[in-house]
């Protein structure tokens, strides 16, 4: 068996966890390849909503397992307060959440130095969520982590004291902010009896051995691919590797293994946070899509920057992730518009292009915008694609052609059986 990934083309926020959530009676195994607690899962069923920020979305289907594999970062804070809301809910998880003992740990001092860090910043800021995901992920590469595994360690106390002080050394040279971290401490080792409570694996092996068993994987990503940190717009990234390739190395996985790339795309655009934004509409029609789309981020409640589709940016990431079919999310929050815009090209200086410039941070770009008219109608009724309004049936078409990709399913509200299948999907 081949493992199928599902991830986001744009800045984030397209969507993902409804679509694992639907697609996950299909697999046997739903995987978290990267990111942490940064992300923010929204999924709507039975009157209710819930966000997921490190727990794989997979979660909710009975009898599947959801595994957090090495990639990932993971705050044992943010990490009891999740399962606290499962267990609230009576869902039954216990056999069915596994952790990778080679992810690695975000201590309060991670978050400390993500705060100091920032502020210090001011003007320059990269719009981080303090989090602790970018200290992380550089103790991670800078060889000076702690690991899941480490807390079966005899001398983990001792690892976590080394680390914590060269954390406390490097905040020294920041402006102070306020964070309790006798406090956070005393959380943080108290939430450490949650994680020892579940089941920790070594993922590579677990995921390897199920392919080769015929199980059905799904590899889960987080953010969006425009925040990769080698293809995004950096700096205004996150620190871990959002596209396909980032299955390979947070999950262990060969390349060869890589089956279906599902890839999600709202019907517009958003991003939270600093960066380029070449599509962004800092007027009333982009205040028109933050309203009628609720565009306020899961994770840190921060307002959305909203713009038109980006055509130019997902072809770069539809290549990047080689995309094999996509999901068109919150084509509903256009339902009042009476003229819909898509971005097909950049001029810069004059001069149009159609790829994503490296100096992309630096370079005053304006968008090409054709415009389509709207439908000025509900999508509620509708349960095929043939039953959508001719105005929607023809943007849709339209960006399946320039983007030379199938668009296999639309989806026309929050809930989670919302749906229209265009195409065949995957089986």
């Amino acid at each position: 068996m081949k493992i199928d990934v599902i991830l986001g083309l744009q800045w984030g926020d397209e969507g993902k966890g409804k679509i694992v959530d639907y697609l996950a009676n299909k697999y046997d195994i739903v995987a978290r390849f990267q990111g942490g607690p940064n992300a923010g899962h929204t999924l709507i069923f039975d009157n209710k909503k819930f966000v997921l920020h490190t727990v794989p979305s997979g979660i909710f289907r009975p009898n599947l397992i959801n595994l957090i594999g090495n990639g990932v970062v993971l705050d044992p804070i943010t990490f009891e307060k999740e399962i606290n809301n499962l267990i609230d809910n009576h869902i039954d998880f216990e056999k069915r959440l596994l952790v990778s003992r080679k992810a690695h740990l975000i201590l309060p001092t991670h978050r400390l130095l993500d705060a100091a860090s920032e502020a210090a910043k001011g003007k320059e800021k990269i719009g981080s969520t303090l989090k602790g995901i970018g200290p992380t992920y550089m103790d991670k590469t800078g060889r000076n982590g702690i690991r899941v595994g480490d807390i079966e360690s005899v001398d983990f106390l001792e690892k976590y004291n080394a680390l914590k002080n060269k954390h406390l050394a490097l905040a020294s040279i920041y402006p102070s902010v306020e964070f309790d971290l006798d406090a956070e401490e005393k959380k943080w080792f108290d939430s450490l009896n949650c994680l020892k409570s579940l089941q920790l694996v070594d993922a590579e092996y677990y995921i390897n051995e199920a392919l080769e068993h015929g199980k059905k994987v799904l590899a889960e990503g987080a953010q969006g691919s425009m925040l990769d940190i080698d293809f995004g717009t950096y700096p205004f990234v996150t620190s871990s590797n959002t596209l396909t390739a980032g299955v390979c190395s947070g999950l262990g996985v060969a390349p060869g293994k890589i089956g279906e790339v599902i890839g999600i795309s709202k019907a517009y655009c958003t991003r939270v946070g600093s960066g380029p934004f070449p599509s962004e509409l800092d007027n009333e029609t982009g205040e028109k899509l933050r309203k009628e789309g609720f565009e306020f981020g899961s994770t840190t409640g921060r307002a959305r920057r909203c713009g038109w589709i980006d055509l130019v940016q997902l072809k770069y990431t539809i290549m990047l992730n080689g995309v094999t079919q996509i999901v068109l999310t919150k084509i509903d929050v256009l339902n009042s518009f009476d003229e819909i815009g898509v971005c097909t090209g950049y001029t810069i200086n004059g001069k149009e292009i159609s790829t994503v410039p490296f100096d992309i941070n630096s370079v005053q770009i304006e968008p090409v915008i054709t415009t389509f008219p709207g439908w000025n109608t509900t999508l509620e009724e509708a349960m095929t694609f043939s039953q959508l309004p001719n105005n929607a049936r023809t943007l849709v078409q339209y960006l399946e052609k320039q983007l030379s990709t199938k668009i296999a399913i639309i989806s026309t509200s929050p809930d989670r059986n919302s749906l229209v299948f265009k195409s065949e999907f995957i089986d």
